[in-house]
């Protein structure tokens, strides 16, 4: 019997043994599961990464629905997933925001506020971004023609 105490030697090898590893996107091919595979985990100590690195990786992460309580400004502002201390709180303490240990923090925080987790949104909002700058400078440009014609009026 394996609770017997003190048996600890197994007889017997692992009866089956997994062929292939797990994929958390196999079957499921939802937005929501994309978002999750790329989210970076940061402000967290190493240990605390691995931690929600495995919860993703086995579908186990679930993302907040609505913030939760910071446990040291005692607001509103959590809205990571598995956290106790907001973004600001964590920054200015130099503490791991999950677990709240004063430990070396992989990779730290962005100083920009709240981004938004997919970064093709960011990318293509900054394309659309630089066309608008780009078509707003030619429109410069005609305006200033147009000045120039105004300011040499051409007489008939």
């Amino acid at each position: 019997m394996s609770s017997q105490k003190g048996n600890v030697a197994r007889s017997r090898p692992q009866k089956h043994q997994n062929t292939f590893s797990f994929k958390n996107d196999k079957f499921d091919k939802s937005v929501l599961t994309k978002k999750i595979n790329a989210k970076l985990h940061d402000g967290v100590c190493q240990h605390c990464k691995e931690v929600l690195e495995w919860r993703v990786k086995y579908s186990k992460y679930k993302p907040l629905s609505k913030p939760k309580k910071c446990v040291k400004c005692l607001q509103k502002t959590v809205k990571d997933s598995y956290h106790i201390i907001c973004r600001p709180c964590a920054c200015e303490l130099e503490v791991c925001a999950k677990c709240g240990k004063k430990e070396d923090i992989v990779i730290p925080f962005n100083k920009e506020p709240e981004r938004t987790e997919n970064g093709e949104n960011d990318q293509s909002s900054h394309r659309r971004n630089c066309k608008r700058n780009d078509e707003s400078d030619d429109d410069s440009d005609f305006t200033g023609d147009l000045d120039d014609t105004a300011a040499h009026p051409t007489v008939n």
